[in-house]
């Protein structure tokens, strides 16, 4: 059996990648091939746990932009989190990967509420446990709840999945064909040049507990499992190098 370098590991997927091409809602194919490559890394005995975003159905800041209440429009981002949370818990049951999500907003008829010690459990029994509903607070991004639920659980690293870019660079590729990839870098110099990898506060909470952080493409099939292997892909971002 292969060995993974790293054995508890949160995966921090973004709402646009669920939605595929189309750009937005849940694109089945995509969570289902999501699910697929999720199972073959599962059969190492890594410890999986999610944290999804919710910008393919609802990003709170577009709406706070326009005019809406931001405590509002943030909560309605969470409910969003949730949908994508099930969507996945879906996929994954489907080809056999027992599923838990948990909620930072309460409603069990659909998930339990988060309890840390019981997604420690989860994960110990070879669960995935998918974090929905975000922090259960406005004003603080997906990126925050990944970092914070990596350090509650004691998470060896976070995996940031991004569609359509392999990684840091010193601007945004699309726009500038001259930006230089990052092999790594540190939390400081991420919020020093203000690369937009993670928000400040996610960042800060990942640097205070020395959580490392590897940004890598979700396009390319079997990245997931590169990155666990500890194969040199994307970029690798910790508190000090």
């Amino acid at each position: 059996m292969e060995r993974p370098e790293y054995k508890r590991v949160i995966l921090k997927l973004s709402g646009e990648a669920l939605a595929g091409d189309q750009g937005y809602g849940i694109d089945p194919n995509v969570i289902h091939s999501i699910a697929e490559e999720l199972k073959e890394v599962l059969k190492m005995d890594v410890e999986m746990a999610i944290v999804v975003g919710g910008g393919n159905i609802w990003r709170g800041m577009a709406g706070s932009a326009k005019g809406m209440d931001r405590a509002t429009a943030d909560y309605m981002g969470m409910l969003a989190t949730v949908m994508n949370s099930l969507a996945l818990q879906d996929a994954l049951e489907s080809v056999g990967v027992p599923t838990r999500v948990q909620t930072s907003i309460e409603m069990r008829q659909v998930a339990e509420p988060y309890i840390r010690r019981r997604a420690i459990r989860h994960l110990e029994k070879g669960r995935v446990v998918i974090f929905a509903s975000g922090t259960g607070n406005p004003y603080f991004s997906t990126d925050t709840t990944a970092a914070l639920r990596a350090a509650e659980i004691e998470a060896d690293v976070i995996l940031m999945a991004k569609n359509k870019v392999d990684g840091v660079y010193t601007a945004d590729p699309s726009q500038n064909p001259d930006a230089v990839k990052y092999n790594s870098l540190t939390y400081l110099d991420m919020l020093n040049q203000g690369l937009g990898v993670m928000d400040s506060t996610a960042s800060s909470l990942c640097m205070d507990n020395d959580i490392p952080l590897v940004v890598f493409n979700l396009d390319t099939k079997g990245n997931i499992r590169r990155v666990i292997l500890g194969e040199q892909i994307g970029t690798v971002v910790r508190g000090n190098i």
